[in-house]
């Protein structure tokens, strides 16, 4: 009889979770947990990946069994419905209290429609499309059984060597707080009520994007005054739009570990920022806790607990060790019972108890995954992602090198070139590659029967075969003679009219454990490059990059320079729509780029010195902060990117030139466009504090437009100033505005602006 009536209850329960019409979140939640065991609520902080999961054989896995134990919380990085589906059934069928999985995966640019990695997506300032790149992904791999992205990652980055300065937004907090609220909106949706809205990660919590030499998984160290004015912002707008998880960092924050460290997780995010959301490691953090000479891993999983980190991603430490650390009285139950809590409501919020099968229809993967639609709007972003950074005028024509016109012979020459694999770039754990097209056969179809393309692969990605194949991390371009395939390349180029060179990194040169000492182009690639432009001909170079990357050579050498990150699965496309003028280029660097390595870290709003050297000089000067040998500018400056036409923009006019701290200002410029394309500008606005209890960067982006404009059409941007552009942290971290000046800049980079002032008073 007592055996009948426990497999009642838990039958019931079973249909309780899967009712359509559920309780209140906290009275649905509250009397949950008073029915789970103290096994089963550590179970829900635990975290792993599923493994190789084959359908109809899931239930005899090892994640299959803690599954029906109640000591899983949710699985990642497993694709596919019937997959999904398997283990969930498991969850809900098996285990005591049917409680659903959450299931994450790392999508980080798209699903199978892959988009522009993050840092080129950031280069078209369009907030709009960034929204909706996060959304088709949302819609994408939510129709695979996904519910929970590991996306966006907002870390602030100024070392160009570190290799995940890929998957965020550039240096500026300010574009980094837009584009991180853009993410969220997108992935999120109506507050994922939608079968086709899944919950965002925020990540890495916090800082890591400053680890030291920008070599990965190393350690942070800054003041808090720091941390408030320049790296946090994108982490609070994140939680302000309503971000429904975090990861925790790698890095030391004031000496603790993130993953541990109470006053970052605690004061900061969820009682300063308000974020009432799930907190969740990144991989086997707590464990990498120990090999920081932080403690053992029972003494790390409950520092990382008590700390307001809820969920243990793959390092075992919540379900071997907080049972003994909750009898020792290391931890409370008040402990557990919040993280358990915080992981309950996710999968409330999700919708999963109200059904938990809501992300596995099977009938979705047909009509949303790697759609038509969606892989339009993968082309027309990856098209304003890319940066025109020179484009010089040829001396035979009087005409720029770039457009191409779709005409005579082309030679198209670099490891690049042919490529379906590494041109969609690093963090495509669902992307289906055989689809995608390569540069070559993109250009075949551009140019039809008007032109000949000439190819040659013309050399290895570098010469040290082992570097290659660790830069490639599987997606393998095939390893040539280098000397054989240069005189092939040079052979292919003398019988072309123009040279088209797809070349420098390879996917996984950046991203995650690909941190790079040198930023220049890869050895036998640069000794190519010098012989393709030694032979007279019109160069032009399509750089492929997940960071900033030192082009001194090129910018003197090559006659036209076009930044093409990785651009997706539509990049070969949306390449030759701008290579042959069917789109004007039209992004602009979120990044500040080098013309030596030396001058990493090198970012536009620095502070400025005792004995500074104005911008723009050209020679050293003694006794002052500049270099012997390079000069302090940047060979680009953020924001900056060239067009197929040219715009002049009006002297800056302000509504007022003083005002009071309710600062009711507007700032206005007129752009023109004074070319014979029509094309989309991005008008930047800057403004400095001249005057500050605490130094102030020299100037700092507050606002942007991007604006499209017909061949010679004018229009007025107006910008309103805030008090909030003007406030910054004080050095009581107090979020204020002071009176004094300020100039206020509008320009198409942060280099070139008009300027103005403007006095605020009491």
């Amino acid at each position: 009889m007592k055996r009948l009536t426990l497999l009642l209850a838990t039958a019931l329960a079973a249909i309780a979770v899967q009712a359509k019409d559920i309780k209140p979140m906290k009275e649905f939640v509250d009397e949950l947990m008073a029915r789970m065991t103290l096994e089963e609520k550590i179970g829900q902080l635990n975290l792993q990946v599923a493994g190789n999961i084959v359908t109809g054989a899931a239930q005899n896995t090892e994640v299959a069994g803690l599954i029906a134990e109640g000591k899983l919380g949710g699985v990642f990085n497993l694709k596919g419905v019937d997959k999904i589906r398997s283990l969930q059934d498991i969850a809900v069928k098996k285990s005591r209290l049917g409680i659903p999985l959450i299931v994450g995966m790392d999508v980080i640019h798209g699903y199978e429609t892959i988009f522009p990695i993050p840092l080129a997506m950031s280069c078209s300032w369009n907030l709009e499309a960034v929204e909706q790149a996060a959304r088709i992904a949302a819609k994408e791999a939510s129709a695979d059984g996904i519910d929970w992205v590991y996306s966006p990652m907002v870390d602030i980055a100024l070392d160009a060597r570190w290799g995940r300065y890929a998957e965020g937004n550039g240096e500026d907090p300010f574009l980094g707080a837009e584009m991180s609220k853009a993410y969220v909106r997108g992935y999120q949706g109506n507050g994922m009520k939608g079968k086709d809205e899944v919950m965002a990660c925020v990540k890495h919590f916090a800082l890591y994007g400053a680890v030291e030499a920008g070599r990965d998984y190393n350690t942070v160290d800054m003041s808090h005054l720091r941390m408030y004015n320049q790296y946090f912002p994108p982490y609070k707008a994140a939680a302000e739009a309503g971000a429904g998880s975090f990861m925790t960092s790698f890095n030391l924050v004031d000496g603790q570990h993130a993953t541990a460290n109470r006053w970052l997780l605690d004061d900061v995010l969820r009682k300063e920022w308000k974020f009432d959301g799930f907190i969740v490691t990144d991989y086997a953090t707590i464990w990498g806790m120990e090999t920081h000479g932080l403690g053992n891993m029972k003494e790390n999983s409950a520092a990382a607990l008590k700390a307001g980190t809820d969920m243990d991603m793959c390092a075992l430490g919540y379900i071997s060790t907080l049972k003994q650390s909750l009898e020792d009285g290391t931890v409370t139950m008040e402990d557990i019972d919040k993280a358990c809590r915080r992981i309950l409501e996710a999968k409330y919020k999700l919708g999963l108890f109200a059904d938990p099968y809501k992300y596995l229809d099977p009938k979705r993967r047909a009509k949303d995954i790697y759609t038509d639609a969606n892989r339009a709007a993968s082309r027309q972003l990856a098209a304003e992602t890319f940066v025109l950074l020179k484009n010089s005028v040829q001396q035979s024509t009087g005409t720029p090198v770039l457009p191409l016109k779709k005409q005579g012979k082309i030679a198209l020459i670099g490891p690049m070139a042919n490529d379906r694999k590494n041109i969609a770039g690093t963090w495509c754990v669902a992307y289906t590659p055989e689809r995608y097209s390569t540069i070559k056969e993109a250009m075949e179809r551009a140019v039809g029967n008007k032109a000949e393309v000439l190819y040659a692969q013309g050399s290895n990605v570098t010469r040290d075969e082992a570097l290659q194949r660790a830069a490639e991390f599987g997606k393998t371009i095939p390893r040539v003679d280098d000397e054989q395939a240069k005189a092939e390349a040079l052979k292919v180029a003398r019988q072309a009219d123009v040279i088209v060179c797809a070349m420098g990194e390879c996917a996984d040169f950046s991203g995650e454990s690909s941190s790079r000492a040198t930023l220049d182009m890869p050895d036998v690639q640069h000794e190519l490059l010098e012989e393709l432009v030694k032979l007279g001909k019109p160069v032009v170079l399509l750089n492929f990059s997940g960071r900033p990357t030192v082009l001194t050579w090129e910018q003197q050498h090559v006659d036209a320079i076009m930044n093409v990150w990785f651009g997706g699965s539509e990049a070969a496309d949306a390449i030759c729509d701008v290579l042959f003028g069917d789109k004007v280029p039209s992004g602009k660097l979120t990044v500040t780029m080098p013309q030596a390595l030396g001058q990493v870290p090198l970012y536009y709003n620095y502070l400025k010195t005792g004995r500074p050297v104005e911008e723009g000089a050209t020679q050293y000067y003694k006794y002052t902060s500049n270099y012997l040998d390079v000069r302090n500018d940047p060979l680009y400056p953020f924001g900056y990117g060239l067009s197929y036409t040219t715009f002049r923009y009006s002297d800056l006019a302000l509504s007022q030139s003083v005002t009071g701290m309710d600062v009711n200002v507007e700032a206005t410029v007129t752009v023109t466009n004074t070319g014979s394309y029509a094309a989309d500008e991005v008008v930047q606005l800057y403004i400095r504090d001249l005057h500050a209890s605490v130094a102030r960067p020299v100037k700092e982006l507050k606002g942007f437009q991007r604006i499209h404009l017909e061949a010679g059409e004018s229009k007025k941007v107006t910008f309103k100033l805030t008090p909030d552009m003007l406030k910054f942290y004080n050095y009581n971290l107090d979020f204020v505005l002071e009176p004094g000046e300020f100039q206020i800049m509008v320009g198409p980079n942060s280099r070139d602006v008009q300027t103005a002032k403007l006095e605020v008073r009491l």
